[in-house]
């Protein structure tokens, strides 16, 4: 667990838009509850590493004199509030680097808000692909009349397999496993706190999200896990993409594990019904908890239709 549990809340409000000219309207939304903004929190977890939390994936940052590094600005709201955090931190200084580990829209969409002061924006040579490909088809699938999706914000700066480089006090390295969660995920070690995002690699005893028209490979996802831990020490803290309600957004060795084996048994256990006779379209039904994972909660579609898909192929 973090060595330094010192956190800051600080959270959004919403502000609702009524017209003037109905009265009625006026006064039955101000008998509504608003919507409820995501809580935000700023969490040090070694040196000079920690993770903010708010609305989408689990951003990490590194602060220090010499350097400010960012991972994944989820989307504009919570990045807003995360650039003042970080701002109060660092005296407002330029952003080193922002560091996309996939394209996903709630690890991505608040890339604008730290644009003007990232110098760079590093991701995967696949990243901005798919960013770029989700927008063309949100584009193509806009009602008519309807304003058209943001420009993505891409990155400006990639790699292909590896990447290493001196951030201030701290090393950050980059390393690309393969297609996993996606077709383009990066694993982030900064190497002196010997922390590592892994962005959505883990969901933290939570169903993941298997992007298979993106390029994701449940069984290169378990070599991956296992490379993982492989490479980096007993100790070495890991921040997690997303985590169930009762479970952290950090953890250890152990939280890829038993994500590898909650992949391995899922894929165990469509293999099995597909074996019995069963048809896709009552597979991806099932809602039974998978065998040895309750803190998942029933089965849901997007899994099953996964693991379908992957075993099919």
């Amino acid at each position: 667990m973090p060595v330094d549990r010192r956190q800051f809340i600080v959270s959004s409000s919403a502000i609702a838009a009524v017209s003037a000219l109905d009265l009625r309207a006026l006064l039955a939304a101000a008998q509504q509850p608003g919507p409820v903004p995501a809580p935000t929190a700023f969490t040090a977890i070694r040196g000079t590493v920690g993770y903010f939390t708010g609305n989408g994936g689990t951003i990490g940052w590194h602060v220090d004199k010499g350097g400010i590094v960012v991972i994944d600005s989820q989307f504009p709201a919570t990045a807003t509030i995360c650039l003042n955090g970080l701002n109060e931190r660092s005296g407002s200084r330029p952003i080193d680097y922002l560091v996309n580990t996939h394209h996903h829209g709630d690890h991505t969409a608040g890339n604008a808000v730290f644009k003007p002061v990232a110098q760079k924006i590093l991701a995967h040579v696949n990243v901005p692909k798919r960013q770029l490909e989700a927008a063309a088809q949100a584009a193509k699938n806009a009602k008519p009349g309807s304003p058209p999706p943001a420009e993505p914000v891409v990155a400006n700066a990639t790699f292909e397999n590896t990447w290493r480089e001196k951030v201030g006090g701290e090393t950050m390295a980059l390393k690309y496993y393969g297609p996993a969660h996606t077709g383009g995920d990066a694993v982030v070690t900064f190497e002196k706190a010997n922390v590592v995002h892994m962005g959505d690699l883990v969901f933290n005893r939570r169903h993941p999200f298997i992007d298979k028209p993106a390029g994701a490979s449940i069984v290169n996802w378990i070599r991956t896990l296992e490379a993982v831990v492989a490479d980096h020490r007993k100790d070495t803290i890991y921040i997690h993409g997303h985590a169930g309600p009762k479970f952290e957004a950090t953890g250890g060795r152990a939280d890829l594990l038993h994500m590898r084996d909650y992949l391995t048994a899922l894929l165990e256990f469509v293999r099995g019904e597909m074996k019995a006779g069963k048809p896709r379209d009552v597979i991806v039904k099932i809602t039974d908890p998978l065998r040895g994972f309750p803190d998942h909660g029933p089965l849901v579609e997007r899994v099953l239709s996964a693991a379908c898909d992957e075993l099919a192929g």
